[in-house]
């Protein structure tokens, strides 16, 4: 997961850094500093943002699997 990710996945749900941190159990400032690469994150804060996220109908892409780089999609959309 890579921060242009989390950015993409907030956008497309229009939530903001604190809905986020309050749905992962993690600190907002945590994900602001992911978010602009001040930080990397602890394995288990990863995993927390993103089943936070799929648990909200996010599907994280890898470069190559339908898009040319990193992205994201809304199920159902």
């Amino acid at each position: 997961m890579k921060p242009e990710q989390v950015r993409m996945a907030r956008a497309a749900l229009q939530i903001g850094v604190r809905e986020l941190g309050e749905m992962a159990g993690v600190s907002f400032t945590t994900i602001s500093r992911f978010e602009t690469g001040k930080n990397g994150l602890q394995h288990s804060t990863a995993e927390a943002i993103r089943a936070a996220l799929e648990a909200r109908g996010i599907q994280f892409l890898e470069s190559g699997q339908i898009s040319a780089g990193p992205g994201i999609v809304l199920k159902g959309e």
